[in-house]
């Protein structure tokens, strides 16, 4: 007996129809709700590696650019005071004597600090300052003055240690050229420090300006080889060198050129005089450029070789119809100098005019 054969009637599309690779929507209609929970299951696990795929990318790029802006100095975090050094960048100026840091402070206190300091982190875990000597010298004096927890760290830029000194000091060169208030000795002091320094091979002070200065004008160089032999002269002598003069410093520079036996005056002069105020070392100096003040050197046990007097000299400046004339007095000599041709006045007038003199004097 034989059995009854089932037909089903399934609609197989023809194979120029289906695109290769793809099951026809009509098959995909037809699957069981097992299939499609595993397609749907396969397609969401591709989505997802796909957006981990897409992080762990973004993340890498994040962490290189991280890695670049910290090496750069650009990433910025908060560091103890403590740990903050200036061996390097200097500044000789008292912070009391500095108007512009009592307004550093009211910003400090009343918006923060915009601009972080920048550091050089050091083999020993503290922190080399590169720039911003205001800043921290602010930050000391408000955690002094407020003992607030706040002000014992402070915003910097973090640059990693670098082999390379010279780059350094030109980063603290760099930033304090821009300041109208930095001094010829600051810079002269931070060209001896670069001198100084065996990791540098650098012979003296000299070459150090011409390195860490040159994009600073012949003249403006000139200017700090001159205090940083001022600063060699009289290392721990000068109690207030970043308020001497610039064309004091130069003049004193060339007196001591063409006189070196005059160190030895100035020596004993400062030492006679501690405890001076910034106009008072400022008049010793003078007194040795113009021989004004300089006449009578104080005397006594000071273990400094006896200073040997020199002639005093007093300048002055007159006013008259022909304009003004200046006058130098000396023992035994009365120098003017004017515009004024004298030889030109009569001679018999010129003699009465200098017999009044006399007789005014002797009155």
């Amino acid at each position: 007996m034989s059995r009854k054969r089932r037909v089903f009637d399934i609609e197989v599309p023809g194979v120029d129809d289906m695109e290769v690779g793809k099951v026809p929507d009509r098959a995909l209609a037809r699957r069981g709700p097992m299939a499609s929970a595993i397609s749907e299951n396969a397609g969401a696990l591709k989505a997802r590696r796909e957006a981990e795929q897409a992080i762990r990318a973004e993340n890498d790029r994040l962490a290189k650019e991280f890695v670049q802006l910290k090496r750069e100095g650009l990433v910025t975090g908060r560091i103890p005071l403590e740990e903050v050094v200036t061996e390097k960048l200097v500044r000789d100026r008292k912070p009391g004597l500095d108007d512009a840091l009592d307004e550093l402070k009211t910003s400090i206190r009343e918006i923060g600090l915009s601009n972080p300091i920048r550091v050089e982190a050091r083999s020993d875990g503290r922190y080399e300052l590169i720039q911003g000597m205001r800043r921290l010298l602010a930050y000391r004096a408000l955690l002094d003055e407020t003992g607030e927890e706040i002000y014992r760290t402070i915003p910097a830029g973090i640059t990693p240690l670098s082999d390379d000194t010279a780059t350094t000091y030109r980063r603290m060169v760099d930033e304090n050229l821009i300041r109208k208030d930095i001094s010829f000795a600051e810079m002269a002091e931070l060209a001896r420090r670069y001198a100084q320094d065996p990791a540098n091979d650098c012979a003296d002070a000299g070459e150090a300006v011409a390195i860490l200065f040159k994009s600073a004008s012949y003249t403006k160089r000139s200017y700090i080889r001159a205090f940083a032999d001022l600063l060699a002269r009289f290392d721990k002598l000068l109690e207030h060198p970043a308020d001497i003069p610039r064309n004091l410093g130069v003049d004193l520079k060339r007196r001591l050129d063409r006189e070196p036996e005059l160190v030895s005056d100035i020596v004993h002069a400062l030492r006679a005089a501690p405890g001076r105020d910034a106009a008072q070392e400022i008049a010793i100096l003078r007194g040795f450029v113009t021989d004004s003040g300089a006449g009578t050197l104080p005397t006594g046990n000071t273990g400094a070789s006896p200073a040997r007097p020199r002639k005093a000299r007093t300048t002055f400046q007159v006013s008259t119809d022909e304009g003004v004339a200046k006058c130098t007095a000396s023992q035994g000599k009365l120098e003017l100098r004017t515009e004024q041709d004298f030889s030109a006045i009569d001679r018999v007038k010129l003699e009465r005019a200098i017999a009044a003199f006399f007789r005014e004097l002797e009155e």
